[in-house]
């Protein structure tokens, strides 16, 4: 079985993560954790119902806290 190349991370943050949208977007999801109270450690994720990509906002009406699982599906339906 071949073995899979080492991923480049810092290829990653130069080309994605580190855009200053990207930034941006990771900066709206910290602040909308500290918004509903959820602690380090939580295991729960908040959800925005519209999607901060689709002009979505951080707006107590747009947010809820889901399972980490229920977050993660709901995005690749």
């Amino acid at each position: 079985m071949p073995r899979k190349k080492p991923r480049n991370y810092r290829k990653e943050y130069d080309e994605y993560h580190g855009k200053s949208e990207q930034r941006q977007n990771r900066s709206n999801r910290n602040k909308a954790r500290r918004k509903v109270g959820l602690k380090k450690g939580d295991p729960r994720e908040v959800d925005h119902k519209r999607p901060l990509s689709k002009g979505g906002s951080n707006g107590r009406s747009n947010l809820r806290i889901t399972s980490k699982r229920t977050n993660r599906v709901k995005g690749s339906k």
